[in-house]
């Protein structure tokens, strides 16, 4: 996906010590990115109680091959790709069911259309998260409001009737967000999702690059990658050789707001 002219601008959410507190800036519904002077501030993130943003964000997906780890007590980071599904997204969920490492992927909606919804299934079936990031990866805050409700509802709608699942989380495209689309997207029953770690591989093509930036994680870090890219499923093996050297189990943004309990399954 191509980025927007401001692409200098970081788009990173700041770590913050304890994990509990990381879990509220990225989870809860009114948090945003960093912005450009240009951008409307918007309200300060609300503190909510995290067991019930845990049950909120219950994960949709039965019947998971591993045991879930303690994020409260095991060393997790969650690994999120964005933009697809895409022609390298079936090599990528390769190599996670062989390392039985699980993933969150925030798809937009006219990649799953383009014939991909065999994907879409797969990355349900085999445990991962599937997340919403529009239909058209259009900047949220540019949008009037008719446009937003329906760049979040048609993606959700389209995965909901390929796979049964309800998509609870949400990612802004570009971390473009405001007051106004976290009110969007609270209404539609999902919380929005930024990130700590920025392995920039959608601009720097090197799987060397994307190893090592992705290795900067720490407990409890959200990292970002994109499954379009070729040299991105190329980086995923010593992504996940050296983090799980450092002790690292992989999960999804929900299992790390729940600490790594899984929920049940809410299909409908």
């Amino acid at each position: 996906m191509n980025r927007p002219r401001n692409r200098g601008w970081p788009l990173v959410v700041p770590l913050v010590v304890p994990l509990a507190a990381l879990l509220v800036v990225l989870l809860v519904g009114g948090a945003c990115a960093p912005r450009p002077p240009s951008m409307p501030v918007s309200r300060p993130p609300q503190v909510v109680d995290l067991g019930l943003l845990a049950r909120r964000l219950a994960a949709m997906q039965p019947g998971w091959p591993a045991p879930a780890p303690d994020c409260r007590r095991d060393r997790c980071v969650a690994l999120t790709f964005d933009d697809g599904p895409g022609p390298h997204t079936g090599r990528l969920l390769d190599l996670l069911r062989a390392r039985r490492a699980r993933a969150t992927f925030f798809v937009v909606g006219h990649m799953v259309a383009a014939g991909r919804a065999g994907l879409v299934r797969r990355i349900a079936q085999e445990g991962h998260e599937l997340g919403n990031h529009t239909w058209s990866h259009a900047a949220l805050t540019a949008l009037p409001d008719d446009r937003l409700r329906r760049e979040l509802l048609r993606t959700g709608d389209l995965v909901r009737r390929l796979t049964g699942v309800r998509m609870r989380v949400m990612r802004p495209p570009y971390g473009m967000t405001d007051g106004r689309v976290a009110r969007e997207t609270r209404r539609q029953g999902m919380a929005q999702i930024l990130w700590d770690v920025d392995t920039r591989d959608w601009r720097d093509r090197d799987p060397a690059d994307v190893t090592r930036r992705a290795a900067r994680a720490s407990p409890g870090s959200v990292v970002l990658m994109h499954d379009l890219h070729r040299a991105t499923v190329r980086a995923m093996t010593g992504v996940l050789d050296r983090l799980s050297r450092r002790g690292y189990r992989f999960v999804t943004v929900s299992e790390l707001a729940g600490g790594g309990r899984r929920a049940s399954a809410a299909k409908r």
